[in-house]
């Protein structure tokens, strides 16, 4: 999940060399906190979060097979 993620954000952002991801997992869910350079924040988040929501919107269905429920945050 985590190169999956950092593939769809690689395309969006000026700086991918700050792109980390964090993985914290737990019996119910399993939580992906993305942090980006403070200059591509608002590439990665998108006009009303469209492109926030979008990346999500992929990342719950690509995990859907699992039995946790998926949460992805971004943060500076």
């Amino acid at each position: 999940m985590n190169e999956l993620i950092k593939t769809i954000v690689t395309s969006l952002v000026d700086h991918p060399e700050d792109i980390s991801i964090r993985e914290q997992e737990d019996e119910a869910s399993v939580t992906y906190t993305l942090s980006v350079h403070k200059d591509d924040m608002g590439k990665v988040i998108g006009k009303q979060g469209r492109v926030a929501k979008a990346i999500r919107t992929v990342i719950y269905a690509a995990g859907s097979a699992q039995q946790k429920k998926i949460y992805l945050e971004i943060s500076e």
